[in-house]
Protein backbone atom coordinates (compact mmCIF):
# COMPACT_ATOMS: atom_id res chain seq x y z
CA UNK A 1 0.00 0.00 0.00
CA UNK A 2 2.84 2.42 0.82
CA UNK A 3 3.99 2.94 -2.83
CA UNK A 4 0.44 3.79 -3.91
CA UNK A 5 0.01 6.24 -1.02
CA UNK A 6 3.38 7.86 -1.80
CA UNK A 7 2.38 8.29 -5.47
CA UNK A 8 -1.00 9.67 -4.47
CA UNK A 9 0.62 12.25 -2.18
CA UNK A 10 3.04 13.24 -4.96
CA UNK A 11 0.34 14.07 -7.49
CA UNK A 12 -2.26 15.34 -5.01
CA UNK A 13 0.10 17.97 -3.67
CA UNK A 14 1.38 18.73 -7.16
CA UNK A 15 -2.27 19.57 -7.86
CA UNK A 16 -2.43 21.71 -4.72
CA UNK A 17 0.79 23.43 -5.77
CA UNK A 18 -0.66 24.50 -9.12
CA UNK A 19 -3.84 25.67 -7.40
CA UNK A 20 -2.31 27.83 -4.68
CA UNK A 21 0.95 29.03 -6.28
CA UNK A 22 -0.16 29.77 -9.81
CA UNK A 23 -3.95 30.05 -10.05
CA UNK A 24 -4.17 33.30 -8.00
CA UNK A 25 -1.59 34.85 -10.32
CA UNK A 26 -3.46 33.51 -13.37
CA UNK A 27 -6.68 35.08 -12.12
CA UNK A 28 -4.87 38.38 -11.64
CA UNK A 29 -3.56 38.16 -15.21
CA UNK A 30 -7.02 37.64 -16.71
CA UNK A 31 -8.44 40.65 -14.85
CA UNK A 32 -9.73 39.60 -11.42
CA UNK A 33 -9.14 42.07 -8.56
CA UNK A 34 -7.82 40.98 -5.11
CA UNK A 35 -11.27 40.88 -3.50
CA UNK A 36 -12.64 38.64 -6.28
CA UNK A 37 -9.62 36.35 -5.94
CA UNK A 38 -10.20 36.25 -2.18
CA UNK A 39 -13.86 35.31 -2.68
CA UNK A 40 -13.03 32.55 -5.17
CA UNK A 41 -10.39 31.04 -2.92
CA UNK A 42 -12.59 31.41 0.16
CA UNK A 43 -15.46 29.44 -1.41
CA UNK A 44 -13.90 25.98 -1.45
CA UNK A 45 -12.66 26.15 2.18
CA UNK A 46 -16.15 27.21 3.32
CA UNK A 47 -17.62 24.12 1.68
CA UNK A 48 -14.83 22.03 3.22
CA UNK A 49 -15.97 23.32 6.62
CA UNK A 50 -19.63 22.40 5.99
CA UNK A 51 -19.04 18.89 4.63
CA UNK A 52 -18.08 17.13 7.93
CA UNK A 53 -21.39 18.12 9.56
CA UNK A 54 -23.21 15.93 7.01
CA UNK A 55 -21.38 12.94 8.46
CA UNK A 56 -22.90 13.68 11.87
CA UNK A 57 -26.27 13.12 10.14
CA UNK A 58 -25.58 9.60 8.95
CA UNK A 59 -23.29 9.97 5.93
CA UNK A 60 -20.18 7.81 6.00
CA UNK A 61 -16.75 8.35 4.48
CA UNK A 62 -16.56 4.88 2.96
CA UNK A 63 -15.12 3.61 -0.31
CA UNK A 64 -18.23 4.57 -2.26
CA UNK A 65 -18.10 8.16 -1.03
CA UNK A 66 -14.35 8.25 -1.68
CA UNK A 67 -14.78 7.16 -5.32
CA UNK A 68 -17.55 9.75 -5.83
CA UNK A 69 -15.24 12.43 -4.41
CA UNK A 70 -12.45 11.41 -6.79
CA UNK A 71 -14.78 11.76 -9.77
CA UNK A 72 -16.06 15.14 -8.54
CA UNK A 73 -12.52 16.43 -8.06
CA UNK A 74 -11.44 15.34 -11.54
CA UNK A 75 -14.51 16.63 -13.39
CA UNK A 76 -14.54 19.99 -11.60
CA UNK A 77 -10.82 20.46 -12.31
CA UNK A 78 -11.64 20.03 -16.00
CA UNK A 79 -14.28 22.74 -15.57
CA UNK A 80 -11.63 25.35 -14.76
CA UNK A 81 -10.69 25.56 -18.44
CA UNK A 82 -14.01 26.88 -19.87
CA UNK A 83 -14.82 28.86 -16.70
CA UNK A 84 -11.51 30.70 -16.26
CA UNK A 85 -12.60 34.15 -17.48
CA UNK A 86 -16.14 34.08 -16.04
CA UNK A 87 -16.51 34.84 -12.34
CA UNK A 88 -19.68 32.91 -11.42
CA UNK A 89 -18.88 29.72 -13.39
CA UNK A 90 -15.35 29.78 -11.98
CA UNK A 91 -16.70 30.23 -8.46
CA UNK A 92 -19.00 27.24 -9.02
CA UNK A 93 -16.33 24.85 -10.28
CA UNK A 94 -13.99 25.93 -7.50
CA UNK A 95 -16.66 25.07 -4.93
CA UNK A 96 -17.16 21.62 -6.49
CA UNK A 97 -13.39 21.17 -6.59
CA UNK A 98 -13.28 22.00 -2.88
CA UNK A 99 -15.96 19.42 -2.08
CA UNK A 100 -13.93 16.71 -3.78
CA UNK A 101 -10.75 17.69 -1.98
CA UNK A 102 -12.60 17.88 1.35
CA UNK A 103 -13.55 14.20 1.13
CA UNK A 104 -10.42 12.72 -0.42
CA UNK A 105 -7.57 13.70 1.88
CA UNK A 106 -9.08 12.67 5.28
CA UNK A 107 -9.71 9.18 3.86
CA UNK A 108 -6.10 8.90 2.65
CA UNK A 109 -4.62 10.32 5.87
CA UNK A 110 -6.34 7.72 8.05
CA UNK A 111 -5.41 4.98 5.58
CA UNK A 112 -1.78 6.10 5.76
CA UNK A 113 -1.68 6.25 9.56
CA UNK A 114 -3.35 2.84 9.86
CA UNK A 115 -1.16 1.10 7.30
CA UNK A 116 2.28 2.65 7.93
CA UNK A 117 2.10 4.25 11.42
CA UNK A 118 2.82 7.77 12.58
CA UNK A 119 6.61 7.42 12.75
CA UNK A 120 6.86 6.32 9.10
CA UNK A 121 4.08 8.69 8.04
CA UNK A 122 6.43 11.63 7.46
CA UNK A 123 8.68 9.62 5.13
CA UNK A 124 5.69 8.76 2.94
CA UNK A 125 4.03 12.16 3.24
CA UNK A 126 7.21 13.90 2.04
CA UNK A 127 6.45 12.61 -1.47
CA UNK A 128 3.63 15.14 -1.46
CA UNK A 129 6.14 17.87 -0.77
CA UNK A 130 8.33 16.60 -3.61
CA UNK A 131 5.33 16.74 -5.97
CA UNK A 132 4.53 20.26 -4.82
CA UNK A 133 8.04 21.52 -5.53
CA UNK A 134 8.46 19.55 -8.77
CA UNK A 135 5.35 20.92 -10.45
CA UNK A 136 6.20 24.48 -9.44
CA UNK A 137 9.68 24.26 -10.97
CA UNK A 138 8.36 22.72 -14.16
CA UNK A 139 5.32 24.93 -14.62
CA UNK A 140 7.23 28.20 -14.19
CA UNK A 141 9.22 27.29 -17.31
CA UNK A 142 6.12 26.67 -19.45
CA UNK A 143 3.62 29.21 -18.10
CA UNK A 144 3.24 31.19 -21.32
CA UNK A 145 -0.51 31.78 -20.93
CA UNK A 146 -3.06 31.32 -18.11
CA UNK A 147 -4.55 28.36 -19.97
CA UNK A 148 -1.24 26.48 -19.79
CA UNK A 149 -1.49 26.67 -16.01
CA UNK A 150 -5.06 25.38 -16.09
CA UNK A 151 -3.90 22.51 -18.32
CA UNK A 152 -1.38 21.51 -15.66
CA UNK A 153 -4.14 21.68 -13.02
CA UNK A 154 -6.32 19.29 -15.02
CA UNK A 155 -3.45 16.86 -15.71
CA UNK A 156 -2.48 16.65 -12.03
CA UNK A 157 -6.12 16.11 -11.04
CA UNK A 158 -6.52 13.20 -13.46
CA UNK A 159 -3.35 11.41 -12.30
CA UNK A 160 -4.37 11.97 -8.66
CA UNK A 161 -7.73 10.39 -9.50
CA UNK A 162 -6.00 7.29 -10.89
CA UNK A 163 -3.80 6.67 -7.84
CA UNK A 164 -6.67 7.46 -5.47
CA UNK A 165 -8.78 4.87 -7.26
CA UNK A 166 -6.01 2.26 -6.93
CA UNK A 167 -5.83 2.88 -3.17
CA UNK A 168 -9.61 2.69 -2.90
CA UNK A 169 -9.69 -0.64 -4.77
CA UNK A 170 -7.06 -2.10 -2.44
CA UNK A 171 -9.01 -0.84 0.60
CA UNK A 172 -12.04 -2.85 -0.56
CA UNK A 173 -10.14 -5.97 0.47
CA UNK A 174 -9.16 -4.81 3.96
CA UNK A 175 -11.30 -4.59 7.07
CA UNK A 176 -12.31 -1.09 8.13
CA UNK A 177 -10.94 -0.10 11.52
CA UNK A 178 -13.21 2.88 12.05
CA UNK A 179 -15.30 2.39 15.18
CA UNK A 180 -18.88 1.21 14.83
CA UNK A 181 -21.63 3.80 15.09
CA UNK A 182 -22.58 2.69 18.60
CA UNK A 183 -18.98 3.17 19.81
CA UNK A 184 -18.17 6.45 18.07
CA UNK A 185 -18.39 9.64 19.99
CA UNK A 186 -17.17 12.89 18.53
CA UNK A 187 -17.38 16.34 20.09
CA UNK A 188 -15.55 19.56 19.26
CA UNK A 189 -16.80 21.15 22.47
CA UNK A 190 -14.88 18.67 24.66
CA UNK A 191 -11.58 20.11 23.35
CA UNK A 192 -12.70 23.57 22.23
CA UNK A 193 -9.41 25.52 22.76
CA UNK A 194 -7.60 22.91 20.67
CA UNK A 195 -10.03 23.39 17.77
CA UNK A 196 -9.84 27.17 18.09
CA UNK A 197 -6.07 26.86 17.74
CA UNK A 198 -6.44 24.72 14.61
CA UNK A 199 -8.82 27.32 13.15
CA UNK A 200 -6.61 30.33 13.89
CA UNK A 201 -3.50 28.58 12.62
CA UNK A 202 -5.04 28.17 9.19
CA UNK A 203 -6.48 31.69 9.21
CA UNK A 204 -2.89 32.85 9.53
CA UNK A 205 -2.02 31.05 6.27
CA UNK A 206 -4.63 32.99 4.29
CA UNK A 207 -2.21 35.71 3.15
CA UNK A 208 0.45 33.13 2.28
CA UNK A 209 -1.59 30.58 0.34
CA UNK A 210 -3.66 33.10 -1.57
CA UNK A 211 -1.45 36.15 -2.04
CA UNK A 212 2.22 35.30 -1.47
CA UNK A 213 3.01 35.11 -5.19
CA UNK A 214 1.14 38.36 -5.92
CA UNK A 215 2.59 40.06 -2.80
CA UNK A 216 6.22 39.29 -3.58
CA UNK A 217 6.01 40.13 -7.28
CA UNK A 218 4.22 43.39 -6.42
CA UNK A 219 7.25 44.24 -4.23
CA UNK A 220 9.71 43.69 -7.08
CA UNK A 221 10.62 40.04 -6.55
CA UNK A 222 10.59 38.14 -9.86
CA UNK A 223 8.16 35.28 -10.46
CA UNK A 224 11.13 32.91 -10.90
CA UNK A 225 12.57 33.90 -7.52
CA UNK A 226 9.13 33.60 -5.94
CA UNK A 227 8.80 30.04 -7.23
CA UNK A 228 12.21 29.27 -5.72
CA UNK A 229 10.99 30.74 -2.43
CA UNK A 230 8.00 28.38 -2.51
CA UNK A 231 10.35 25.53 -3.38
CA UNK A 232 12.80 26.37 -0.60
CA UNK A 233 9.97 26.23 1.94
CA UNK A 234 8.97 22.83 0.64
CA UNK A 235 12.57 21.58 0.86
CA UNK A 236 12.57 22.59 4.54
CA UNK A 237 9.24 20.78 4.89
CA UNK A 238 10.67 17.61 3.30
CA UNK A 239 13.63 17.58 5.68
CA UNK A 240 11.29 17.94 8.66
CA UNK A 241 8.96 15.18 7.43
CA UNK A 242 11.95 12.83 7.08
CA UNK A 243 13.43 13.45 10.53
CA UNK A 244 10.36 14.31 12.64
CA UNK A 245 9.62 10.77 13.89
CA UNK A 246 11.42 11.12 17.25
CA UNK A 247 9.77 14.51 17.88
CA UNK A 248 6.32 12.95 17.53
CA UNK A 249 7.09 10.62 20.43
CA UNK A 250 7.25 13.68 22.68
CA UNK A 251 4.69 16.17 23.98
CA UNK A 252 2.38 16.83 21.04
CA UNK A 253 0.65 19.78 22.69
CA UNK A 254 3.96 21.52 23.30
CA UNK A 255 4.86 20.98 19.65
CA UNK A 256 1.63 22.71 18.63
CA UNK A 257 2.44 25.72 20.82
CA UNK A 258 6.00 26.03 19.52
CA UNK A 259 5.06 25.67 15.87
CA UNK A 260 2.28 28.26 16.15
CA UNK A 261 4.65 30.76 17.80
CA UNK A 262 7.26 30.21 15.07
CA UNK A 263 4.56 30.76 12.46
CA UNK A 264 3.74 34.17 13.96
CA UNK A 265 7.44 35.05 13.70
CA UNK A 266 7.47 33.84 10.09
CA UNK A 267 4.63 36.14 9.00
CA UNK A 268 6.22 39.11 10.78
CA UNK A 269 9.41 38.59 8.79
CA UNK A 270 7.43 38.61 5.53
CA UNK A 271 5.54 41.75 6.62
CA UNK A 272 8.70 43.65 7.62
CA UNK A 273 10.94 42.56 4.71
CA UNK A 274 8.65 42.10 1.67
CA UNK A 275 11.36 42.83 -0.92
CA UNK A 276 14.44 41.50 0.92
CA UNK A 277 15.05 38.12 -0.67
CA UNK A 278 17.43 36.70 2.02
CA UNK A 279 14.87 37.46 4.74
CA UNK A 280 12.10 35.88 2.67
CA UNK A 281 14.23 32.75 2.38
CA UNK A 282 14.71 32.85 6.16
CA UNK A 283 10.94 32.99 6.62
CA UNK A 284 10.53 29.98 4.35
CA UNK A 285 12.86 27.89 6.51
CA UNK A 286 10.18 28.11 9.19
CA UNK A 287 7.76 26.26 6.91
CA UNK A 288 9.35 23.11 8.32
CA UNK A 289 7.71 23.95 11.64
CA UNK A 290 4.62 25.93 10.69
CA UNK A 291 3.39 23.29 8.24
CA UNK A 292 5.25 19.96 8.39
CA UNK A 293 5.72 19.49 12.13
CA UNK A 294 2.46 21.23 13.02
CA UNK A 295 0.43 19.12 10.59
CA UNK A 296 1.91 15.81 11.73
CA UNK A 297 1.54 16.66 15.42
CA UNK A 298 -2.08 17.72 14.91
CA UNK A 299 -3.25 14.64 13.01
CA UNK A 300 -1.29 12.30 15.32
CA UNK A 301 -2.93 13.88 18.36
CA UNK A 302 -6.43 13.56 16.87
CA UNK A 303 -5.74 9.98 15.76
CA UNK A 304 -5.24 9.04 19.41
CA UNK A 305 -7.71 11.48 20.96
CA UNK A 306 -10.82 10.28 19.10
CA UNK A 307 -12.12 6.79 18.31
CA UNK A 308 -14.00 8.21 15.29
CA UNK A 309 -10.76 8.65 13.39
CA UNK A 310 -11.95 9.51 9.89
CA UNK A 311 -14.55 11.88 11.30
CA UNK A 312 -11.97 13.65 13.48
CA UNK A 313 -9.67 14.06 10.46
CA UNK A 314 -12.59 15.42 8.42
CA UNK A 315 -13.32 17.98 11.11
CA UNK A 316 -9.64 18.86 11.33
CA UNK A 317 -9.56 19.66 7.62
CA UNK A 318 -13.02 21.23 7.81
CA UNK A 319 -12.39 23.55 10.74
CA UNK A 320 -8.77 24.40 9.96
CA UNK A 321 -8.32 24.25 6.20
CA UNK A 322 -12.06 24.78 5.67
CA UNK A 323 -13.41 27.48 7.99
CA UNK A 324 -9.93 28.79 8.77
CA UNK A 325 -9.04 28.81 5.08
CA UNK A 326 -12.29 30.64 4.25
CA UNK A 327 -11.77 33.35 6.85
CA UNK A 328 -8.07 33.58 6.00
CA UNK A 329 -8.64 33.90 2.24
CA UNK A 330 -11.47 36.40 2.54
CA UNK A 331 -9.68 38.41 5.21
CA UNK A 332 -6.48 38.43 3.16
CA UNK A 333 -8.41 39.67 0.13
CA UNK A 334 -9.90 42.54 2.15
CA UNK A 335 -6.54 43.44 3.73
CA UNK A 336 -4.69 43.42 0.42
CA UNK A 337 -7.42 45.40 -1.28
CA UNK A 338 -7.53 48.19 1.31
CA UNK A 339 -4.44 47.98 3.59
CA UNK A 340 -1.70 46.02 1.73
CA UNK A 341 1.07 46.64 4.33
CA UNK A 342 -1.01 44.87 6.99
CA UNK A 343 -1.54 41.67 4.98
CA UNK A 344 1.02 39.51 6.79
CA UNK A 345 0.66 41.40 10.07
CA UNK A 346 -2.86 39.98 10.16
CA UNK A 347 -1.43 36.51 9.62
CA UNK A 348 1.01 36.98 12.49
CA UNK A 349 -1.78 38.05 14.85
CA UNK A 350 -3.83 34.96 13.96
CA UNK A 351 -0.85 32.61 14.50
CA UNK A 352 -0.13 34.22 17.88
CA UNK A 353 -3.77 33.62 18.80
CA UNK A 354 -3.37 29.96 17.85
CA UNK A 355 -0.33 29.64 20.11
CA UNK A 356 -2.37 31.14 22.96
CA UNK A 357 -5.25 28.73 22.38
CA UNK A 358 -2.93 25.70 22.40
CA UNK A 359 -1.32 26.97 25.60
CA UNK A 360 -4.70 27.32 27.28
CA UNK A 361 -5.71 23.82 26.20
CA UNK A 362 -2.44 22.36 27.49
CA UNK A 363 -3.00 23.97 30.90
CA UNK A 364 -6.44 22.42 31.17
CA UNK A 365 -5.60 18.84 30.17
CA UNK A 366 -3.04 16.13 30.71
CA UNK A 367 0.27 15.90 28.91
CA UNK A 368 -0.53 13.82 25.85
CA UNK A 369 2.19 11.64 24.43
CA UNK A 370 1.26 9.50 21.46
Amino acid sequence: MAPFIAAFYFFYFALIGVHIIFVPKLLSQVGYDPLQIGIIFASAPLVRFAIPFLFLRGFRLDQRTFFAALFLMGSSAAGFYPALEHFWPLLTVNILFGIGLALILPYIEVTALESIGKERYGRIRLFGSVGFIAVSLVLVEYLSTPYVGIGFLIAMALVTLVFGALIGLRQRHTAASECGEELCRFSVADHLPLWIGFFLMQVSFGPFYNFFTIYTTDHGVSLGTTVWLWSFGVIAEIVMFYFQGPLLRGNLLRLLQITAALTALRWLIVALFPSTVPMLYASQVLHAFSFALFHSAAIALLFHLYSARRLSQQFFFGISYGLGGFVGALGAGVLYQYTPPLLFVGGAVAAAGAAGAFRRYAKGTFTLRA
